[in-house]
């Protein structure tokens, strides 16, 4: 841990929002420890440093992730990157990015920054090169570079086991899909707190995806709906188009039309207000196909 870069960026964001050290050390300590942590003399306790996050207004997490990761920022940068890359299907990028960081020694002198290249590279291992078996070592060993106890996984642990899942439905390999599906489902269970609550939307869609093609339509149903009252729940939109999309989908199967159309309606309304265009002219194509 470099305490100095802490204390930096204390200081930078202190500065930022026109905070004397004063004013910063109020009602969490001395005005001359804070001047000791930016000098980086000393390192403050968690529950200082909580204080101190709080009041500047980040995760207390950001302090612990740049004092063990120098360039946290191009760090950060890459993920998000990866992260576009992965929502909008674009596999390719996604290649050229994982190998253009590969030799980068912020990636492979750490094993949590090197784990998000190595999860990105299964996933394109397994859509560029079709290769399963390929793409789930290489998943696998992204998880093992992190995981220390079977008792608690990491949110990035388990979308790592998720996305393994995801890799069985594509495959057509339904059951054990919804074997690693349930595996997952368990281990976000044991977490105190969800910090990416878009884990358990995910989650839920693709558990309800794979009963569908098992023929359990109506368990299905019901991880939609509770993966939309999540969603209300926590405020994020993450995936609401595509679960009214999917109950509508599943009550076309049971021939449930008017309850169908009602829920794809409410699916293209999303779409529409977040201006998504995969999937807008589809289901207004179904719309019409339901209403005939």
């Amino acid at each position: 841990m470099d305490f100095s870069i802490v204390g930096q960026k204390i200081k930078e964001l202190r500065k930022n929002i026109g905070l004397s050290q004063e004013e910063l050390a109020e009602g969490i300590c001395t005005q001359a420890q804070i001047s000791k942590i930016e000098k980086g003399d000393v390192f403050p306790y968690a529950s200082t440093l909580f204080l101190i996050s709080r009041k500047l207004g980040v995760d207390v997490n950001y302090f612990f992730d740049i004092g063990m990761t120098p360039r946290l920022d191009y760090v950060l940068e890459v993920g998000r990157q990866l992260q576009i890359a992965r929502r909008n299907m674009d596999y390719k990028e996604m290649k050229e990015v994982v190998t253009a960081e590969e030799e980068n020694p912020l990636f492979f002198n750490n094993n949590r920054n090197l784990q998000l290249l190595k999860w990105h590279k299964g996933i394109y291992q397994f859509e560029l090169d079709k290769d399963l078996e390929k793409a789930e070592a290489t998943l696998r060993k992204s998880i093992s570079l992190t995981h220390t106890t079977d008792k608690i996984w990491t949110e990035r642990e388990i979308e790592i086991l998720l996305t393994i899942g995801v890799m069985y439905f594509e495959e057509g390999i339904f059951e054990r899909a919804s074997e690693i599906y349930q595996e997952v489902k368990s281990h976000i269970e044991a977490l105190p707190h969800l910090t990416d609550y878009t884990i358990k939307t995910r989650l839920y869609y693709n558990i309800a995806r794979v009963l569908t093609r098992l023929g359990d339509i109506d368990q299905s149903t019901k991880y939609c709906k509770d993966a939309i009252d999540w969603c209300i729940l926590k405020d994020n939109m993450y995936l609401l188009g595509e679960l009214h999309y999917h109950i509508g989908y599943n009550y076309e199967l049971q021939g449930k039309l008017a309850e169908a159309e009602k829920y794809m309606q409410k699916a293209l309304i999303v779409f529409e207000l977040q201006g998504d265009d995969k999937f807008i002219q589809y289901i207004r194509r179904k719309i019409e196909k339901l209403t005939i």
